[in-house]
């Protein structure tokens, strides 16, 4: 059919061309005319849009031009093409729907004819990388390149393992035979050129009569003659001839006898043996390895020692004919360095060190304020990104640099705004400006200066009782209190009333003369709901934000001891022990826990299944720049394991074993640069510490133990510190994790307080910088600790700690609890007595009396 229409069309042309000389220029129009008829026709019988361009002209020669513009990457109007940046991956490729003129995803219908044969996961051996995916697109199943030769030999008695050894003694008889010393008889181990001259060797050696193939009668002759090795297993030399002959002539050329023995002459230039590629998370990314070379065996990839090709990876993946790793969809996790080499030369390598970056994310506080003439307001911005961001201040879209005074100054590095004195000229909409090299975020704190400010004030809610509070649950009910002025806002007493409901807040039990309450865990839902678990009672109560009244009960497995909240999915994570003596622990889920209606929990899995004989589980938390989180990790006791579960669907993913660098998880901490979980072991079976182990979460891989660390991980909320603790040695650890995924050399801290509970806290002295907080669990002091600069100051006389055979449900007998990214003030109890710090000021705040075992805390506000 195409042959008819070109027929046509050459017929027509020619007529034309031959007319051209004597036809007058009307007629000469009207053939023009003909020739764009005919061409549009036979467009439109071929459906392929958009139309073609006719350009006519004519030359001085009175020859007739016609240029045709299709098919290129350029549609009407100078548009690119549907297809022009549409990746389709490997074996499709991108075609224009004549239909609606987009461009689509369909699979190859063939591939360029060249042998590069590669095993498939089917377990077929295909003849190149193309055909594998092509193949792997039409019948609509996921095969995968095996980087295994074992489907080459399948059926063969000849196993893959025997043919390497006749191969390496055939080397080591001809290294032998042409070397003279034995370095350079070793060489070709390493040395591609040095084996190359070995199989030239051999190759001339073989070739009987010169004729440049080598036959069946001439391997049997070497067999009989040469004194080269006549069989290893089952394998002999015409094993060569029968697995190395591409073109199935029965005989063998010098390239054949090449691929054979591994002879490939790779080539890596010098200044391409590492690079450097920076990429904006949410993108997509292309990792190209520059080895090269004539018959380059395939390319294998490694993250942390770990190859990736045969990961199945959602988010890395299509190794392609040309090497190449791609990323679909680029976050932190991934930065870090990738290696690339050919299969079988793991000494030649490429390294990519990928960085990404991530455009600021920024938050100010207050929001808005009211202030009267005379008195001290401040602004804060804190923001986040890759790489930090620097931080600027307008005033009504004016740069405040120019006006800065004694009364108006820039603090911690210029993230916050004090003004000292306000006048009602400094009235205004303050704009905080975070800037990295990927992008830009602001956002506005507006100050409002009049005589009567409690006006303003009092639509201000939230600051007046809702918000900014911290819930203390102790053996008399729930107090909520506010830090600034040691107020007790609210006092929910045992005997309480549900909101509408008949239940009360801690229901009288008959073997205490006393109504009393007995919790183990609270967690805050999007400053809505508290959550807090009432083990004794195998049920969580609900508190009410706005109320600050309880509202709700949601029975659970018997003992709820630990609470996580889970802000990307709304899920609260609820472990139960069964008893006390934890021998029926379980794992629980409530969704839409921000949501006012009737909650209840549901199962990870079917009762007796993997996850209710969990010991502990690990949830990363999420910040301003990582909003969600996909897996989670469950700890069994005694098994030296992390099963890895998603968070959306609840399911058992895999298991991670640890058998290796012997440990059994007790608790673990996750950072988000680079996608590392730091775990910290148990004692093994002599009592001897364990150092913690790191584990990639792109791999599911274990990378190695970090160094001697030993202890509890804690990360900071940025994730750019890792603070351990080892009660044994009596150390702080602190590590820093760059912003490239690299994890520091420890600085050591000693102490003896043994740290109970840490709580990270935002400096206010230096922007994008933390402190953290360390309770004691013996002693009356509390630690601070300037994370980045190792300073250390003791805040005392706290009073004694509850005992730690009193309080069962964690190995935290002192919380600590901070007041969200912008508060300055912290809590932590006594055995009776609640105590408040100020952090800004490194010192006891003020002490809450006749709080007895108030060990239970969370905070509401602005966080």
């Amino acid at each position: 059919m195409l042959g008819f229409k070109v027929y046509i069309l050459s017929r027509v042309l020619n007529s034309c061309k031959v007319s051209l000389s004597t036809m007058k220029s009307a007629f000469k129009i009207k053939c023009v005319i003909i020739i764009s008829i005919v061409i549009i026709i036979i467009m439109l019988w071929e459906r392929r849009p958009p139309l073609p361009r006719v350009f006519v002209e004519f030359r001085t020669r009175r020859m007739l031009v016609i240029q045709i513009k299709a098919g290129g990457l350029m549609a009407h109007h100078g548009d690119p093409h549907p297809c022009e940046h549409k990746y389709c991956g490997l074996g499709r490729r991108c075609t224009v729907n004549p239909q609606t003129g987009q461009g689509e995803c369909n699979c190859l219908n063939h591939c360029k004819p060249h042998y590069k044969p590669v095993c498939g996961s089917d377990g077929k051996l295909y003849p190149n990388h193309c055909e594998l995916h092509r193949t792997s697109c039409s019948e609509h199943r996921r095969i995968t390149i095996v980087h295994g030769e074992e489907c080459l030999y399948k059926g063969d008695s000849c196993r893959m393992s025997d043919y390497r050894r006749l191969k390496a003694k055939v080397l080591e008889v001809y290294a032998k035979r042409h070397m003279v010393t034995k370095v350079t008889r070793e060489a070709h181990e390493d040395n591609m050129a040095a084996r190359k001259q070995l199989v030239d060797a051999m190759f001339r050696g073989f070739d009987a009569d010169n004729n440049g193939q080598i036959s069946t009668s001439e391997l049997s002759q070497v067999i009989k003659h040469q004194g080269l090795p006549k069989d290893v297993g089952e394998c002999t030399l015409l094993d060569l001839l029968k697995y190395n002959d591409v073109d199935d002539d029965h005989r063998l050329t010098r390239e054949e006898l090449y691929t054979a023995f591994d002879v490939y002459l790779l080539d890596l230039p010098d200044h391409q043996r590492v690079t450097v590629k920076t990429v904006t998370v949410g993108q997509s990314a292309v990792l190209t390895c520059a080895i090269t070379g004539q018959r380059r065996p395939p390319i294998l990839w490694k993250r942390n020692n770990q190859y990736l090709n045969a990961l199945n990876l959602n988010d890395i993946n299509d190794f392609g004919d040309d090497g190449s790793l791609y990323f679909t969809k680029i976050s932190p996790t991934h930065m870090g360095n990738y290696t690339c080499h050919a299969d079988g030369y793991e000494k030649l390598f490429q390294t990519h060190a990928l960085h990404v970056d991530v455009p600021p994310v920024i938050r100010v506080h207050p929001e808005s304020q009211a202030r009267e003439p005379g008195v001290t307001a401040s602004l804060r911005c804190h923001a986040e990104g890759i790489p930090r961001p620097q931080l600027t201040w307008l005033k009504n879209g004016m740069d405040i640099t120019p006006k800065l005074s004694k009364q108006l100054t820039l603090q911690a590095n210029g993230s916050e705004v004090h003004i000292s004195n306000v006048r009602f000229e400094d009235t205004g909409a303050y704009t905080c400006i975070a800037r990295n090299q990927a992008g830009v975020d602001e956002d506005i704190s507006s100050l409002f200066v009049e005589d009567s400010a409690r006006k303003t004030c009092k639509s201000a809610s939230w600051r007046l009782g809702i918000g900014n509070m911290f819930y203390v649950f102790y053996r008399d009910g729930i107090k909520v209190i506010q830090p600034v002025a040691c107020e007790i806002q609210r006092h929910i007493k045992p005997s309480e009333k549900l909101l509408a409901l008949k239940e009360e807040v801690c229901p009288a039990s008959e073997e205490d003369e006393a109504q009393k309450c007995v919790w183990s865990a609270a967690v805050n839902v999007k400053d809505k709901f508290i959550y807090a678990a009432q083990p004794t009672l195998d049920r969580l109560l609900i508190v009410d934000v706005q109320s600050q009244k309880a509202v709700q009960t949601v029975s659970t497995d018997p003992y709820p001891v630990k609470l996580h909240y889970d802000k990307s999915r709304d899920q609260v994570w609820i472990l139960s022990w069964g008893d006390r003596q934890k021998s029926f622990p379980t794992l629980q889920v409530i969704g839409e826990a921000s949501v006012r209606v009737s909650h209840h929990t549901v199962h990870t899995q079917p009762v007796g299944g993997r996850f209710d004989r969990a010991d502990d589980f690990f949830i990363p938390s999420t910040n301003l720049i990582v909003d969600s989180v996909r897996f989670g990790l469950i700890f069994h006791r005694n098994e030296p394991v992390l099963h890895k579960i998603d968070l959306e669907t609840m399911a058992y993913v895999k298991n991670i074993s640890l058998r290796d660098v012997n440990c059994i998880p007790k608790s673990a901490a996750y950072t988000h640069l680079g996608g590392y979980y730091f775990v910290n072991c148990r004692p093994d079976s002599t009592g001897a510490t364990q150092p913690q182990v790191i584990v990639d979460s792109v791999t599911d891989g274990v990378v190695g133990q970090n160094r001697d660390v030993t202890g509890t991980p804690h990360v900071s909320p940025d994730g750019r510190y890792l603070v351990t603790v080892d009660d044994g040695d009596g150390l702080m650890r602190i590590q820093t994790v760059s912003e490239r995924g690299q994890i520091g050399e420890p600085f050591d801290i000693h102490t003896n307080l043994h740290i109970s509970d840490l709580a990270f806290q935002r400096s206010f002295t230096e922007a994008h910088q933390y402190n953290v907080f360390g309770s004691s669990g013996r002693q009356t002091d509390v630690l601070f600790v300037e994370l980045h600069s190792g300073k250390v100051k003791m805040i005392k006389s706290l009073k004694e700690a509850i005992k730690p055979y009193e309080w069962l449900w964690s190995a935290s007998n002192r919380a600590v609890v901070g007041g969200g990214t912008f508060g300055q003030y912290l809590m932590t109890p006594s055995r009776e007595s609640l105590f408040i710090l100020d952090g800004r000021l490194n010192k006891l705040n003020c002490e809450i009396t006749d709080v007895v075992q108030g060990n239970v805390l969370a905070w509401v506000g602005e966080s």
